[in-house]
C-alpha cells in the first residue's frame, strides 16, 4: 500500500502541465504573442485615436498581405536549408508579363467576355513565367549542387536585368476593375489581399506540416544526406521547393500589380531582407528543418504594427528599416538564447 500511495503521489505533479511543458510547446508563438500585446499597448498609448481607428486597421490589412505572401515564398526554401534571393525579381517579372498582356490586349471598347479571356491569359502567362524561373533555379541547386545563395543571387540579377531591358526600367499600368479588385477590394468586410494571403498561408501550413512534400522538405533541411539515404528523391524535392517558392511569387505579383495599378522591375526591393527577418523572427530555423506558418504569421503582424506605429508617430521609413535590421539581429540572438535555455530547463527536469 505505501508503495502504491507513493507511486500515485509522485505521478500527480507530472500529469499536470508545468510552465516548462506549456512554454516549451512553442516558445516562439508565446514570445510573439507577448510582443504583439506590448506593441499594441505602446502605440495605442502614444497615438490612441489614430492607431485604433478603422482606417489604420484597414491600411494594415492591405499592406501586410503582399509582404506576407513573399515571406511564405522565402519560408519554404529556408525550411529546406536554402534561400531564395530572387523572390522580388520573380514577382516583378511575373507582374510585368501580366501587365504587358493586359494593357496591350484590352482596350476601352473591349467587351466583358474579351476582358475576362485576356485576364485569364495574362494570369496564365505570369504563372508560367514564375514556374520557369523556379524550375531553372531548382534544377541548378539540386542537380548541379551549387549553393542556393549563389544560384538565387544569379537568378535575381538575370531576371531583373531581363525585366529592366524589356521595359527600359519603365512602368506598365492601367488595369481593368477586375484586376484592381484583387488588390483594393473588400470581401465580407475583409480586404481581398488579406483573404488571398490567409488562403496561401493555410495551404502552405497544411503542405509543410502534413503532406509528404512538406515532411521531405523538413527532413532535407535537418539532414539532406540522411534523407537521401532513406530513399527520398531529394533532388526533385529541392526542385519542388523553388517551384513552390516562385509560384507564391506569382500570387504576390498579382496582389502588387493590383494594389499599385502598375508593374515595374524595381518594385518592393526593400521587402527582400524583411521577408528573411519575418521568417527568422517567426521561428523559422535559418539552417532548415524547423518552423511554422503560425510563427511567421505572428511575426508579420508584429512587424506591421511596428511599421504602422512608427509611421503614425512621424518616424522616417529609413529609420523603420534600420530598426527592423536591429530587430533581425536581436531575433537571431534571442532564438539562440531561447534554445539554450529550453535545453537546460529540459535537461534539469529530466535529470530529477
Amino acid at each position: 500500500m505505501p508503495t502504491e500511495a507513493a507511486t500515485s503521489t509522485s505521478s500527480t505533479p507530472s500529469s499536470r502541465p508545468s510552465f516548462i511543458d506549456w512554454f516549451g510547446r512553442d516558445p516562439t508563438v508565446t514570445m510573439l504573442g507577448v510582443l504583439i500585446v506590448l506593441a499594441v499597448i505602446f502605440f495605442g498609448a502614444m497615438a490612441p485615436s489614430r492607431f485604433f481607428s478603422g482606417e489604420t486597421l484597414r491600411a494594415m490589412g492591405f499592406q501586410m498581405p503582399e509582404l506576407g505572401i513573399l515571406a511564405l515564398a522565402m519560408m519554404i526554401p529556408l525550411m529546406s536549408g536554402g534561400l531564395n534571393l530572387a523572390i522580388i525579381a520573380t514577382a516583378n517579372l511575373s507582374a510585368l508579363v501580366m501587365a504587358a498582356i493586359i494593357t496591350k490586349m484590352i482596350g476601352p471598347a473591349s467587351p466583358p467576355q474579351d476582358v475576362a479571356g485576356v485576364i485569364a491569359l495574362a494570369l496564365a502567362a505570369g504563372f508560367v513565367a514564375s514556374l520557369v524561373v523556379g524550375l531553372i533555379t531548382g534544377m541548378i541547386v539540386a542537380f548541379l549542387g551549387v549553393h542556393p545563395i549563389l544560384v538565387t543571387l544569379g537568378t535575381m540579377t538575370a531576371v531583373k536585368g531581363i525585366a529592366v531591358y524589356a521595359t527600359n526600367g519603365g512602368v506598365i499600368g492601367g488595369f481593368p476593375p477586375a484586376i484592381l479588385f484583387l488588390g483594393n477590394g473588400i470581401l465580407l468586410g475583409v480586404p481581398v489581399p488579406m483573404v488571398l494571403f490567409v488562403l496561401c498561408a493555410i495551404v502552405v501550413a497544411v503542405i509543410m506540416s502534413h503532406a509528404p512534400f512538406g515532411v521531405a522538405v523538413r527532413l532535407i533541411g535537418s539532414n539532406e544526406k540522411a534523407t537521401r539515404y532513406s530513399g527520398v528523391a531529394t533532388d526533385w524535392m529541392l526542385v519542388g521547393v523553388y517551384v513552390a517558392s516562385s509560384l507564391l511569387c506569382w500570387v504576390a505579383a498579382v496582389v502588387m500589380m493590383a494594389r499599385f495599378n502598375s508593374a515595374r522591375a524595381g518594385y518592393a526591393e526593400s521587402y527582400l531582407l524583411i521577408t528573411i527577418l519575418a521568417a527568422v523572427l517567426g521561428g523559422i530555423d535559418p539552417n532548415g528543418g524547423f518552423g511554422k506558418v503560425l510563427g511567421l504569421f505572428l511575426s508579420l503582424i508584429l512587424l506591421q504594427i511596428i511599421s504602422t506605429g512608427f509611421n503614425l508617430l512621424g518616424f522616417s521609413p529609413h529609420v523603420t528599416e534600420a530598426i527592423w535590421g536591429v530587430t533581425m539581429i536581436l531575433a537571431i540572438a534571442i532564438a539562440l538564447m531561447r534554445d539554450r535555455l529550453m535545453a537546460r530547463l529540459w535537461l534539469g527536469k529530466t535529470s530529477k
